[in-house]
């Protein structure tokens, strides 16, 4: 196959060049009947693509022409036997790889520190979830990747697990020893599904993790859209044979699919995956380079340090992807969401994410070196500042424990509930979900049993100001928890 291809986004080109008659959906018809404004931003020419899936386009729900070509070059590229693409981001393929492979009372190992996307697919399985600790980072308040032993030890203990949920790498950007846990995995038959959500880059440099599909993994849900080049919304699913069965897989992701589906973000699938293929390596070599630079210079800053491969000392934290840049900002006696508000407010500069300790900057290929520059002379301004005023003011990480899982994540979440202040919940069985997002991992979430310390984690991210959510409470004041104990 051709890596150069873009068989969708041509087609697209073609029937947009034809201007057909439109007595379809959707209503704008070309951005005519679209507030003028808009339309003049965006351009009329992104707008005549966007289509919906009449006949000389292709289904994404039953692939036959180009949408299933450009899957199948996707296939090659990453090196799947098939390749499912989504328009839901990648949160509905990790769905899909759940439900495609567990059902209720089914056994699924997941690590603790999960997107809340798995979590979500595990209640409308009504799986039985055996939650593993991921090694934990105290120097940079983070969890890592799980170790081979503790999935080992897991495999062990539950010989009924009928998958196996790994992220690789962490969005923190710290890989596992991935091909050792899919060999121990697969001894025991046990398939492994693989979030790749910060990933998809990893497979075209050498410098990089491994990948799902180079690490031999089942099915790898991967977000294009993130480090890719693609547009906003858009990953694929891929699959390897064996294990799993392809066609199942293709019938939960139509379930769980939008029937209204965008041909903007399948087309920059197409393209993204021919970029990646045909010029990867050159542009990730270039995004680690500046990520390295950036690196060096933020670890000159008094009062910061960087996540780098000092950190990798364990088969759970094996690999670092350098172009996810983690900058310790605890030293400065500030949190992280401090930090990202000033570089909001007085630099102009948006990072990734931040927490308690750190802020989180992603480098792709698509940044220069002023970006750099701009990021770098910005921190040293901020620590200065601190420095001159605080003095160097270290503090001590603290992680929450994780809890005990009481009851089914689904027999909790439909339980009967009542409403009780947060910091009178200790000992009660959660019935919703408490996450900070990003990065959208679960503090609580339904079945476990409230501990103090993570309502004191809670609290502790509520005071710094950062975006805690789940619950129906926003302001995270009252939680439900389940009204009776006893599962039913």
């Amino acid at each position: 196959m051709n890596q150069n291809e873009t068989p969708l986004f041509d087609t697209l080109l073609h029937h947009a060049q034809r201007k057909p008659v439109q007595f379809h959906i959707p209503g704008h018809k070309h951005g005519r009947g679209m507030d003028e404004r808009f339309r003049s931003f965006v351009g009329d020419q992104a707008l005549s693509l966007d289509l919906i899936n009449i006949a000389p386009l292709d289904d994404l729900h039953h692939p036959t022409g180009a949408i299933k070509r450009a899957q199948d070059l996707a296939a090659q590229a990453f090196g799947a036997d098939y390749t499912f693409f989504s328009v839901q981001g990648t949160s509905t393929a990790i769905m899909a790889m759940v439900l495609s492979t567990v059902g209720p009372g089914d056994k699924i190992l997941v690590p603790r520190n999960v997107h809340k996307s798995v979590l979500t697919a595990i209640i409308l399985a009504d799986a039985r979830p055996v939650f593993l600790l991921p090694e934990l980072d105290h120097e940079f308040g983070i969890s890592h990747g799980l170790s081979v032993e503790v999935v080992a030890n897991a495999l062990v203990e539950h010989p009924d697990a009928r998958a196996l949920v790994v992220i690789n790498p962490t969005y923190f950007g710290i890989a596992a020893d991935l091909e050792r846990i899919v060999e121990v995995a697969h001894s025991y038959g046990v398939p492994v599904l693989v979030d790749e959500a910060h990933g998809v880059h990893t497979g075209f440099h050498g410098a990089l993790p491994l990948s799902a599909m180079q690490a031999g993994a089942d099915m790898a849900a991967t977000s294009v859209h993130k480090l890719g080049g693609s547009m906003t919304g858009s990953s694929i699913l891929n699959v390897r044979e064996g294990m799993i069965d392809p066609r199942h897989v293709q019938v939960v992701m139509s379930m769980l699919m939008t029937t209204s589906t965008s041909y903007l973000l399948l087309a920059s699938l197409d393209v993204a995956r021919k970029e990646l293929a045909e010029h990867g390596q050159e542009r990730i070599a270039a995004a680690i380079d500046l990520a390295l630079q950036a690196r060096g210079r933020i670890n000159e800053i008094p009062g910061l340090h960087c996540l780098d491969e000092s950190r990798l000392n364990s088969s759970a934290a094996f690999a670092l992807d350098p172009t996810k840049l983690t900058v310790s900002v605890k030293d400065l006696g500030v949190t992280g969401y401090d930090v990202e508000r000033m570089l909001r407010e007085n630099y102009n500069i948006e990072v990734e994410l931040s927490d308690l300790y750190n802020i989180l900057c992603i480098i792709s290929w698509g940044d220069e070196q002023s970006d750099i520059d701009a990021l770098v002379e910005a921190l040293t301004e901020i620590a200065k500042t601190y420095e001159e005023r605080h003095g160097k003011r270290e503090v001590v990480v603290q992680l929450p424990s994780m809890p005990t899982l009481k009851m089914s994540p689904r027999s909790a979440f439909y339980a009967k509930t009542e409403v009780v202040p947060l910091q009178e919940a200790v000992g009660r069985t959660m019935a919703e979900m408490v996450m900070v997002y990003p990065p959208g991992i679960p503090i609580l979430l339904p079945g476990e049993v409230i501990t103090q310390d993570n309502i004191d984690y809670i609290e502790a991210n509520l005071r710094a100001g950062l975006p805690v959510q789940g619950p129906d409470d926003p302001e995270i004041r009252m939680i439900k928890v389940v009204k009776d104990d006893k599962e039913g």
